[in-house]
């Protein structure tokens, strides 16, 4: 009612409105327009507060209000109408409700009647389903309960039989599989809180384990290093037997022994295997090296399973270094030469372990780390070897670890570590090993020599000629001689050649194996030092301390000429020992190092000689020099000299080689030509007569004879060299005999036939050989007589010598 009041209102005001010009009739189409078509109004309601009139916006949209609501009127009429027929339905529609409402009701008391024992049924089904569930939930329960006691007590069992993998498989498989999913909480609270505490269990039991093979590999690695080294040595001894054979075949080659059938066998290396791989069978260790690592890829597994696997590594390598710093301890109470196998095989032991571990322990230890280990082990025994070393005053010992080490570094090349370090120092003191070896063989060179008793060495059996002279190759002949044999030698050269053939042995021993292939010079230079110096210097105070007779002169002579040939054996072994060719060796050859010892032997036999002659000599004095009766067998002096000549040479040619027994000849006889010169120059002869000079004569035509009766030892060109030794006399005797001594004067003619002559002596000799009779006295008697033409000669000879005085 009061919307129909207002549209009556205002339908007037829209009446009057007429009066309004073209422009807001405009204005107010495209307002309506706008407002119908659903457009902005935001232009126009800008537009009309520009021009400041809000006005007539305010008319136009009143006016369009007024002009809708005809229509608004007329739609709200036709709506009444409908509303009033829908009244009408809904009526209608009441009386159906309330005849179905009693149908509904008559048919639902009908079907409560009907579906009552059904609901019964249906609840007895639902609570059966339910108990169903429960009782298939609680079979499920109890079935995951047996299997998480199934795999407890098999984890239980394995723990008792120290299956210690199996037992953590189990307990693992218990973990992932079933403790979240164990529906009673009191098992699940008992296995999280028993699952740490068995793994914590096997981890103790397996550190153990490791703990109790840390201390066992310590007494097996010592045992493992002393059978590889011993193994090495063996394998060592052996290439030494082939090479002794083959060195005795290279000798009956070169003396061509052609009925000797020889055969080298070598011996295949099997025992000490091929390498590192022969031990490698399986972690308990295969042949001779073989050892048990069982426990430790055992706890390494196990901790891997615990994944602490980067922390055992850790644990182990910590472990296994301080070990090796514990084997470094040398101890002060034990020499070091009754320590060192030990040492050195403890050493060889771990680092053969670590290098079996390295290569099947699966990552366990990186191969940087034991060479790590290595370069420590190597600093440290250079460090002890050194000290030890330095401390050391007998050879013998220095060789002694020199081999065992050099022995260690070949077993573990094999292995693949290097050990020139080790070598180096070892080369490093041979100067000093050879210097105590010097001083061992001095000392042993000496009590041989002071135990000789210079007499010819009895040889009684073969074996003791075999020991004697062909193992030094002292033999002059390939035939065996008839026992017993007494050797031209005495004692101190087959001793003496023991000791330097020891040297050359030691020596080689020591340059050997240490890295340096051709060691020969190298031996060769101290052999010829202990030759030189050492056994030329005692020889030589031997022979100038001990030496007071002529057995004993020329028993020591005789030892020197052996000793020249021992000396070539010497060399020789040397060549061999340290595989030089001998053709090298001896086209290297010096002089005889034992030249002075050789030539005081010599000089002291031709001296005891002389003194010995010396003696018969004497008898010269019983000469009757002014005799008129040439004695027809020789003066007495002279048949003395010879019959011990005769005797000595008989002697001599037992022991001495002829070379020898030439020389102290010569000497001799060259002292015997001496002495008969000087005697006649000087003061015990005052006159000489010519049955004086042909007694001479014959004396010297003795020494021809005894001369030429050494034949068998001297050829033709000897013979005559042996002759010129008693040249001087000979010269004296012819220039005395001559008819014209004054020939002497004549240039040629004394250097064809006088040229051993000294003029002052045949000054001295003629002076004392001239006849009397022609003295200045002499010629009171015989005034009318002619001079002797040889005093004249021999006045003219003196003359002119003392004018040339």
């Amino acid at each position: 009612m009061q919307s129909s009041k207002v549209r009556r209102k205002v339908a007037p005001n829209t009446t009057g409105a007429t009066g309004i010009d073209s422009a807001e009739k405009l204005d107010e189409l495209l307002i309506s327009s706008a407002i119908c078509n659903g457009e902005d109004l935001g232009p126009f309601v800008r537009k009309t507060f520009g021009t400041g009139k809000p006005e007539t916006l305010l008319h136009h949209l009143k006016f369009f209000a007024r002009s809708k609501e005809s229509e608004i009127e007329e739609v709200c009429k036709a709506h009444y109408q409908d509303f009033i027929h829908a009244v009408d339905d809904l009526k209608s529609l009441l009386s159906d409700v309330e005849s179905l409402k009693s149908a509904l009701s008559d048919s639902n008391s009908k079907l409560q009647s009907v579906a009552a024992p059904l609901l019964a049924s249906l609840d007895s089904l639902v609570e059966a389903n339910t108990v169903s569930k429960n009782v298939d939930l609680a079979i499920g329960a109890v079935t995951h309960c047996v299997r998480v006691m199934e795999l407890v007590s098999r984890a239980n069992q394995h723990l008792q039989s120290g299956n210690f993998y199996m037992a953590l498989k189990c307990v693992d498989s218990i973990e992932s599989d079933f403790v979240e999913k164990t529906p009673s909480s009191t098992l699940k609270r008992m296995l999280e809180r028993r699952i740490p505490s068995i793994r914590s269990y096997v981890e103790r039991k397996v550190s153990k384990e490791f703990g109790d093979w840390l201390v066992e590999i310590r007494v097996v690695s010592r045992n493992l290093g002393q059978l590889a080294i011993g193994e090495a040595s063996a394998a060592r001894q052996r290439e030494e037997e082939l090479r002794i054979k083959q060195r005795q075949a290279e000798e009956q080659s070169r003396l061509s022994l052609r009925d000797c059938v020889y055969a080298l066998n070598e011996e295949e290396d099997d025992e000490f295997g091929s390498g590192p791989e022969s031990s490698d069978a399986g972690s308990s260790g295969g042949g001779l090296l073989g050892f048990d690592l069982t426990p430790l890829y055992r706890a390494y597994h196990i901790h891997q399973t615990l994944s602490l696997e980067d922390r055992f590594k850790q644990y182990y390598f910590e472990n296994r270094k301080l070990q090796l710093t514990s084997d470094f301890q040398v101890s002060s109470m034990t020499p070091f030469l009754e320590s060192h196998q030990t040492f050195f095989a403890q050493i060889a032991g771990f680092f053969i372990v670590e290098d079996r571990v390295l290569r099947t322990g699966g990552g366990l230890i990186s191969k940087l780390e034991v060479e790590n280990l290595w370069d420590t082990a190597v600093i440290k025994m250079c460090a002890v070897l050194e000290d030890q070393f330095s401390r050391m005053q007998t050879a013998n010992h220095l060789l002694l670890i020199k081999d065992y080490v050099s022995l260690l570094g070949v077993s573990l090349r094999r292995y693949g570590y290097a050990v020139d370090s080790l070598l180096e120092v070892l080369s490093k003191h041979r100067d000093k090993y050879h210097e105590l070896l010097l001083s061992d063989c001095r000392k042993q060179i000496t009590e041989a020599l002071s135990a000789d008793k210079f007499e010819q060495m009895l040889m009684k059996k073969e074996y003791e000629y075999n020991m004697n002279v062909l193992s030094f190759q002292l033999q002059t002949s390939d035939i065996v001689p008839a026992f017993p044999y007494i050797a031209p030698f005495s004692t101190t050269v087959p001793d003496c050649c023991r000791i330097v053939r020891s040297f050359v042995e030691d020596s080689v021993s020591f340059m050997s194996h240490g890295g340096q292939l051709d060691f020969y010079d190298v031996v060769k230079k101290y052999l010829d030092r202990l030759l030189g110096e050492v056994l030329d210097e005692a020889l030589l105070k031997l022979i100038n301390t001990s030496v007071h007779g002529v057995s004993q002169a020329m028993q020591v002579a005789a030892n020197m000429a052996v000793f020249e040939r021992a000396c070539d054996f010497f060399f020789r072994h040397a060549a061999q020992l340290t595989g030089v060719p001998l053709r090298m060796a001896e086209r290297g050859r010096r002089h005889f190092p034992l030249t002075k010892a050789q030539n005081a032997a010599e000089d002291t036999l031709s001296g005891l000689l002389k003194k010995k002659i010396d003696g018969f000599m004497t008898l010269i004095e019983n000469v009757n020099w002014i005799s008129e009766d040439t004695p027809q067998g020789g003066n007495e002096y002279m048949n003395e000299v010879l019959i011990y000549l005769e005797t000595l040479v008989s002697t001599a040619q037992q022991i001495l080689p002829a070379k020898v027994l030439k020389r102290v000849l010569r000497d001799v006889l060259a002292h015997i030509s001496e002495k008969i010169v000087g005697t006649l120059c000087g003061d015990l002869v005052k006159r000489l007569s010519m049955a004086a000079i042909k007694g001479l004569d014959v004396d010297i035509q003795l020494l021809d004879s005894f001369t030429e009766q050494l034949t068998p030892l001297l050829t033709d060109k000897e013979a005559r060299e042996m002759k010129k030794a008693f040249v001087e006399i000979r010269q004296m005797i012819n220039l005395l005999l001559s008819s014209h001594p004054e020939n002497f004067i004549n240039p040629v003619i004394r250097e064809r036939s006088y040229n051993a002559l000294d003029h002052r002596k045949v000054a001295t000799v003629s002076e004392k050989f001239r006849d009397p009779s022609d003295s200045i006295f002499g010629t009171f008697g015989t005034r009318g007589s002619r001079q002797n033409p040889k005093n004249k000669s021999l006045d003219t000879l003196i003359k002119r010598l003392k004018d040339v005085s």
